[in-house]
């Protein structure tokens, strides 16, 4: 056998070893990072449709600003305003 393919064929079967080796050690970091959590039990979608004529309440609703008044502001704090 030629010293080269045999080289080959040792560096071939290397790599697929140590390949193999780092697979399963991340498959095995990744499991134990993830021990603990857990899916969550409900959807953030599910439920009635929320209707868009009312005025947003609760702790998580989203408020739309207007977006020349953020910049106003931004432009006043970075003059020094305040």
């Amino acid at each position: 056998m030629n010293p080269a393919v045999a080289f080959t064929l040792i560096l071939l079967s290397l790599m697929i070893g140590s390949g193999v080796v780092s697979a399963s050690w991340g498959f095995t970091l990744g499991r134990q990072a993830l021990t603990g959590v857990r899916q969550p039990e409900t959807r953030p979608n599910s439920g009635a449709p929320a209707s868009r004529d009312s005025a947003p309440s609760g702790p998580n609703s989203v408020i739309l600003v207007n977006e020349a008044e953020v910049l106003q502001q931004v432009q006043s704090r970075i003059s020094g305003g305040g």
